[in-house]
């Protein structure tokens, strides 16, 4: 249990510091690393994490995640809570790392909506839904590598932050935006990205899941 803990631990605090600090030095560098740079931060950062602590804690960063594999039965019950906890607590210390190291800076990454909350909402639950449907289909292989996972799920998520993000940050983590918000103290709007990713990948792990044991029933007929 330590050990899994303590991997999550370090895999969420790295996508938080990475993510969210490439969001903070973009600002305090007058758009030095650019929009674009910032997706492909969050989308390697995860890459990076997934290798390194996916064979450990299987690299869920998200509370969402967790909630999810846990609702369809693939995640025991018992390291629900202490994932989430451990998650958010992660979050939260990387955050305020960044807060110590830029103490002028205001938001700190944290996410906004840049139109209506229901368009963010909406937004978060689509993008939730699909990462959790290509996380699930990208590592439902008869090939436990972690390589193509890794490359594939990164991929995804630096595509989503990067023509989602303008709008309502394309948070799709409960704990990526909990951290910021916390630290920075800017809780507006900070419930549509605590329920929009749980919903949307809950969602999609149950659809994920009803295809893929379908698929595995014809499978089974036609062999």
């Amino acid at each position: 249990m330590l050990k899994r803990l303590t991997g999550e631990f370090l895999a969420t605090f790295g996508l938080v510091f990475c993510g969210t600090g490439a969001i903070i030095i973009n600002e305090e560098s007058a758009g030095v690393v650019t929009h674009l740079g910032i997706a492909i931060t969050f989308g390697c950062i995860v890459m990076a994490m997934i290798l390194s602590f996916g064979h450990i804690s299987g690299a869920h960063m998200n509370p969402a995640v967790s909630i999810a594999l846990c609702v369809t039965g693939q995640l025991k019950r018992q390291l629900v809570i202490p994932y989430i906890l451990i998650q958010i607590g992660a979050a939260c210390m990387a955050s305020l790392t960044l807060h110590i190291l830029f103490q002028k800076n205001e938001l700190l990454g944290s996410t906004h909506p840049r139109g209506s909350d229901i368009q963010s909402f909406s937004l978060e639950f689509i993008l939730s839904f699909l990462l959790m449907v290509f996380i699930l289909t990208s590592t439902n292989k008869k090939d436990h590598s972690l390589l193509v996972p890794a490359i594939a799920i990164g991929a995804v998520v630096g595509l989503e932050a990067l023509f989602a993000g303008p709008i309502c940050g394309a948070s799709m983590n409960p704990a990526r935006s909990f951290g910021p918000a916390v630290i920075s103290g800017h809780y507006e709007s900070t419930w549509v990205y605590l329920v929009a990713p749980i919903l949307g990948m809950v969602s999609g792990s149950f659809m994920c899941k009803l295809v893929l044991i379908n698929l595995n029933q014809k499978d089974a007929q036609t062999a």
